[in-house]
């Protein structure tokens, strides 16, 4: 995450993860202020193990589209919520990435979806991860009743 303010979105993320049986590492990682952390992180992370990185930022955005400009994981960016512009302006700083650097985009305050989006695409490879997928769909079928009460 960009920031740590951002970190009461982005623990959804953490927690669908966890659920799923997916490991993950938690950092915050500003593209402003702390640009050679993100640059070495971004450019070591299919070294060091990483298939996929949720990147959550508010304001400007800059985070999601730099680490996936260099990362070659996939990135999904997750829009924060900002104070004046209600998360419209981080929204439209990820989705509209220029061509060559595809950021995969969630809704604003998305973190939730995007640890699935994430387990989804470990998912391909990993089948512990995609046999604890299925089974959380399954689930969540299992909650919708027919008819309302």
């Amino acid at each position: 995450m960009g920031s740590q303010s951002d970190y009461p979105v982005m623990k959804e993320s953490e927690k669908i993860l966890k659920t799923l049986g997916v490991k993950y590492k938690v950092s915050t990682i500003s593209a402003h202020r702390t640009p050679k952390r993100m640059f070495q992180f971004a450019e070591t992370a299919a070294q060091s193990g990483f298939a996929v990185i949720i990147a959550g930022a508010g304001g400007s955005a800059h985070l999601p589209g730099m680490v996936a400009s260099i990362a070659t994981v996939p990135v999904i960016g997750v829009p924060i919520e900002s104070k004046k512009l209600k998360g419209l302006d981080s929204l439209l700083s990820i989705v509209q990435m220029p061509k060559g650097c595809p950021t995969a985009t969630m809704a604003i305050n998305g973190a939730f979806n995007a640890g699935l989006f994430a387990a989804s695409i470990i998912g391909t490879f990993d089948m512990k991860v995609r046999s604890n997928l299925e089974k959380w769909k399954r689930l969540q079928t299992k909650l919708v009743k027919k008819k309302p009460k």
